[in-house]
């Protein structure tokens, strides 16, 4: 798993921040260079199971919306969502929670980058697939400076508050 000390690796996420007018469905989606993106930035990752998932929409992600200003404040330059669905589905639930360029929603659709960094989850027994852990992560410049994971089933350490207490 990774952990603090360490550089994120290289991958490669998939971003949607276009709508197609006349039918509302996302369109476009752009590869996201991990590296690149990171480089020369103070950033906040979280991690969570699945999108329209009952905890990652009602507490998750909202605490990140809820909390963008405070970490700014803090120094963070962006906050990055990252799971294992798809950019069209990270897209469509950004816009319904209405992250509004607090949270930029990033897709590993194929769980590969989220194994790259050992924070998958088997969920196949539930029918779910390979999914992320539920986690927060501080990066400063590609380095991790923190890396908090919950516990299964918990809703802690990765919060938006949580994520404050270590900045």
């Amino acid at each position: 798993m990774i952990a603090a000390g360490q550089t994120l690796p290289s991958g490669k996420l998939m971003e949607s921040t276009s709508f197609d007018e006349s039918t509302g469905c996302p369109i476009g989606p752009q590869e996201v260079d991990v590296s690149t993106a990171s480089k020369d930035k103070k950033i906040v990752i979280f991690g969570l199971p699945g999108a329209f998932t009952p905890t990652c929409s009602a507490k998750h992600v909202p605490s990140f919306i809820q909390n963008a200003a405070a970490l700014r404040a803090k120094g963070v330059d962006e906050v990055w969502c990252v799971t294992t669905n798809d950019a069209f589905v990270m897209a469509a639930w950004g816009k319904q929670l209405k992250v509004d360029g607090k949270v930029r929603m990033l897709a590993d659709g194929s769980a590969k980058y989220v194994k790259e960094l050992g924070l998958e989850l088997d969920l196949t027994g539930r029918g779910m697939g390979v999914r992320s852990n539920r986690y927060a992560m501080i990066v400063d410049h590609g380095v991790v400076k923190g890396v908090y994971v919950e516990a299964p089933g918990k809703f802690e350490v990765s919060s938006a508050e949580s994520v404050l207490t270590h900045l």
